[in-house]
């Protein structure tokens, strides 16, 4: 008698976590579809950021030593019909043969949706020294009269719909090879660039 009162109970004392668990099941399938739903009604696109010029001013290469301003013209598109960008950090950094040679960082800004924003980009490198093989190089580039760098950008931002804004995301660009001239009289040839949210 009291194994067929245990066996009438059990199915009670288990209904209430099958209930939970199949209300956990519904709430993830809604958060889900909501999901889906706001991003098919979106339909993000990926911003697209081109180094479209690259000047060296400058250049004094010394003791392996060296000193020069990297200049960098970079065009941000942000192809998006609902998506604006709030840019509220941005540190950016130039590479010579995985070497840090030159420095820098732009004003927050904001971008509109479908906008083209124009940026200039100012890295400075100062008493940065090279190692031998990289100071080599450098002085073969720069009788060539151009230097072949990788150019880092580290972005904070933040996306906006409508009057919703999201939380901080961490972007990174990498634009590799961004080339840089010593005279501005050549034509130069624009660089896609890698971006990372």
């Amino acid at each position: 008698m009291a194994r067929d009162e245990a066996a009438a109970r059990a199915p009670r004392q288990s209904s209430p976590a099958r209930t939970l668990a199949i209300f956990f099941l519904a709430l993830i399938v809604i958060v889900g579809l909501a999901v889906l739903i706001i991003w098919l009604a979106i339909k993000p696109k990926k911003l697209v950021y081109t180094v479209e010029k690259g000047t060296i001013h400058g250049f004094n290469l010394t003791h392996a030593q060296l000193n020069a301003t990297f200049d960098f013209a970079i065009r941000a598109h942000n192809p998006n019909t609902k998506v604006a960008v709030y840019y509220d950090k941005v540190e950016a950094f130039v590479s010579y043969d995985d070497e840090k040679v030159g420095f820098g960082s732009l004003s927050p800004f904001f971008q509109p949706r479908r906008n083209v924003t124009h940026l200039e980009l100012r890295l400075a490198a100062q008493n940065v020294t090279l190692y031998e093989n990289a100071e080599r190089d450098l002085r073969l580039e720069k009788s060539a009269g151009e230097m072949e760098l990788d150019l880092h950008l580290k972005a904070r931002i933040r996306f906006k719909v409508g009057k919703w804004k999201s939380r901080h995301y961490h972007m990174k660009i990498l634009c590799s090879p961004a080339m840089a001239r010593f005279s501005s009289s050549k034509p130069f040839q624009a660089t896609r660039c890698d971006v990372d949210v």
